[in-house]
């Protein structure tokens, strides 16, 4: 069961944007070797998983590599907040 609450677990305060900080934090939730993949290929990999308890560790893995994100896109839009509109960003 999951409860969803709109609230970040770690509060994210930035002082000053920064897109080159963005930029990394970008690469490092959706690059070849990112968060995004890892998380994926733990989440799959434990369907053929032959032991209930792999399959319990890598569910456990997958989700826990998951809950970064957004923490991670909260960055991101925050150091960037003065150059893009939220509003476009919803569309």
């Amino acid at each position: 069961m999951w409860d969803y609450n709109k609230k970040l677990i770690y509060p994210v305060h930035i002082s000053q944007p920064d897109p080159a900080m963005a930029k990394l934090i970008i690469t490092q939730l959706g690059g070849p070797d990112g968060e995004l993949g890892a998380a994926t290929r733990y989440l799959t990999q434990r369907f053929t998983q032959p032991y209930a308890q792999g399959k319990a560790i890598l569910t456990d893995i997958g989700t826990a590599v998951s809950e970064m994100f957004p923490i991670r896109v909260s960055c991101f839009f925050r150091l960037l907040q003065p150059y893009i509109s939220i509003d476009s960003a919803a569309s």
